[in-house]
């Protein structure tokens, strides 16, 4: 009997990507909880029976999509938390990257920092845990860093996750300023000089002080 392994089939990994990335397009002009499944299919050129194949459902494409967001996120925070790095380095850091993140992938951030109300859609309450459970685990490196400052006497004795939370509040509702519509909207250049500046007010305040 032949113990040889089945050799993936290429095409099916082209498909799952072309859907991945129609639905990635698609979310630049429609909310997650509200695209459309015959729209994805018809920008990746297949058809709607695939997106079934490959993902079991539209919410687990949506799933699908929201892991991606949160792979690209880890990629830049990757960048930020580095041994080399002193843990308030690594915070500061943190910061900066978490800001390119949103002007390279500004969909993806949205979704993962504001995701939709899900109502009484049960799909959709799932989606949104998800989505949670993994930027818990993402800000977890952030209260690594905030409780490995704590522990050097670096900063203030205070309870790292709440600070994690605090910090993490911080920059979305500041970047999520580069969105709105009216004139409270900032460009690139305000942006960072907000989070720049934020970052050094918020270091200041939480470093302790001499003596």
């Amino acid at each position: 009997m032949s113990t040889a392994k089945r050799q993936p089939d290429p095409r099916r990994a082209q498909t799952r990507e072309a859907l991945l990335q129609a639905a990635e397009a698609a979310l630049r002009e429609t909310p997650i909880d509200e695209l459309s499944v015959a729209e994805i299919a018809r920008q990746a050129g297949v058809a709607v029976t695939s997106i079934y194949n490959h993902f079991g459902s539209k919410a687990g494409l949506q799933a699908a999509l929201a892991e991606r967001a949160m792979d690209v996120d880890r990629q830049y925070m990757d960048r930020a938390y580095v041994d080399r790095r002193s843990p308030v380095e690594q915070l500061q850091s943190a910061a900066a990257e978490y800001l390119q993140f949103y002007l390279d992938y500004p969909d993806y951030f949205r979704l993962l920092a504001f995701p939709p109300e899900p109502g009484r859609n049960p799909a959709g309450q799932e989606l949104n845990e998800q989505i949670a459970r993994r930027v818990d685990e993402q800000n977890a490196r952030m209260v690594k860093a905030l409780q490995q400052a704590i522990d050097a006497g670096l900063v203030r004795k205070a309870n790292a996750r709440e600070l994690a939370t605090i910090l993490w509040s911080a920059w979305n509702g500041m970047i999520s300023l580069g969105w709105r519509a009216d004139g409270l909207r900032k460009n690139e250049k305000q942006l960072r000089k907000m989070v720049t500046l934020a970052t050094d007010i918020i270091t200041a305040g939480l470093l302790k002080p001499p003596g």
